[in-house]
């Protein structure tokens, strides 16, 4: 049980003819109510493909009856063109749901700068309306449909004690810099919530899981993550009870993401603890994170600390050199202004790798969740247009 786990929801993915290799490229989650209660987070990058500047309108009232989300191309960066294709899928949609097209949100993923196959698009909504279940195969072709260079679909599910849930799915493998939201996402829970305490439990749960994950520092143009609360278990959670599932749902996606990202061989945490403030602790995980000497070294299983020192070096942070520790797998290799530990002492031929940094200059901390640059990397990359 994924997104359709959760009472209220049904879901479909279907081969709309998008992805000229025939694969499921279009899905569709209906929320049948009784509440329609929505929240969304959307990318920080300035070129926004046209669904997102659809959708972020659409979550103004936050209430959806449905999302329509397509594989195979991006619709970003195609003028009003592809704002008026968006606003068709949303009118499509709506028209066979019997809802309003404003409360249908679009998702795309794939190719920047091409207009998408309407004909396809179109036709594909008629498909999955008809396809629409509750069932397992459902959510995972549901989940499948939104794939581009993922290698796998990524689904999760918690429930609470009390009886509600939160599923959910998310796809992406490369451009994975969210910064609020990840490639695309959609959450589902059966709890009733009002618009304020979903906004902000969803905000909440992505500040510390999507928001924390750094593949490669790619913002992407079509970057969302949606929560849509149907009511039909009949319990209101507390506000921190619905953060709590949410967080754990998501962070089981953030997780699956990064073990598919493009070329990865190493799960890395790089965690910073001591900063003078959570901002500072987040901007000096996430420059360790982006460096492509640290993650190279780390590809070659290099326990280099002195990369990482660098790396955090420039980081825009209060940082006091004497007070800063620098631990890999549980070894100290730097403290103090000098080596502590051989670097020979960390090992790193496994696929987990656990860098801590103590700043020693306060009491915050924070984590990023990336990986190593590979060689697959580059090559999947060069060879692949996103």
């Amino acid at each position: 049980m994924t997104v359709t786990g959760p009472k209220g929801f049904r879901a479909a993915g279907v081969a709309a003819g998008i992805k000229a290799s025939g694969a499921l490229d279009f899905t569709l989650v209906v929320n049948d109510g009784p509440l329609d209660v929505a929240a969304g987070v959307f990318t920080r990058n300035v070129i926004k493909a046209a669904p997102v500047l659809w959708s972020q309108e659409v979550l103004k009232q936050q209430k959806l009856k449905a999302v329509v989300l397509n594989s195979g191309g991006a619709n970003a960066a195609t003028g009003p063109g592809g704002f008026q294709d968006t606003h068709a899928t949303a009118e499509k949609v709506a028209e066979v749901l019997g809802a309003g097209a404003i409360e249908v949100a679009v998702c795309s993923t794939g190719l920047i700068g091409e207009r998408l196959p309407m004909a396809a698009v179109l036709s594909g909504v008629d498909s999955a309306v008809k396809a629409l279940d509750t069932s397992p195969e459902a959510a995972l072709n549901a989940a499948t449909g939104v794939m581009t260079t993922d290698s796998k679909p990524k689904q999760a599910f918690a429930q609470h004690e009390s009886g509600w849930s939160v599923g959910g799915f998310a796809k992406g493998a490369g451009m994975l810099a969210p910064n609020l939201a990840t490639m695309l996402s959609v959450l589902t829970t059966d709890a009733v919530a009002d618009k304020e305490t979903l906004d902000r439990a969803l905000r909440a749960a992505t500040h510390i899981t999507f928001d924390r994950l750094d593949v490669d520092g790619g913002t992407s143009t079509n970057d969302t993550v949606l929560v849509l609360a149907s009511g039909a278990s009949g319990v209101e959670p507390t506000e921190t009870e619905l953060t709590e599932l949410l967080t754990k749902v998501s962070h089981d996606l953030v997780l699956q993401l990064r073990a598919d990202s493009e070329g990865a061989t190493k799960d890395v945490d790089v965690t910073v603890k001591g900063a003078a403030s959570e901002a500072d602790a987040i901007v000096v995980a996430r420059t360790i994170a982006e460096d492509n000497l640290v993650k190279t070294a780390l590809f070659g299983s290099d326990p280099n600390w002195g990369r990482i020192a660098m790396a955090l070096g420039r980081a825009p942070a209060r940082i006091d050199p004497e007070t800063v520790s620098i631990a890999i797998n549980g070894i100290t290799l730097f403290a103090g202004g000098t080596t502590a530990e051989d670097r020979s002492a960390a090992d790193l031929s496994g696929r987990a790798i656990d860098v801590v940094v103590d700043l020693g200059v306060g009491s915050d901390e924070a984590t990023i969740y990336t990986t190593d640059l590979s060689h697959a990397y580059v090559e999947e990359n060069s060879a692949y247009s996103s």
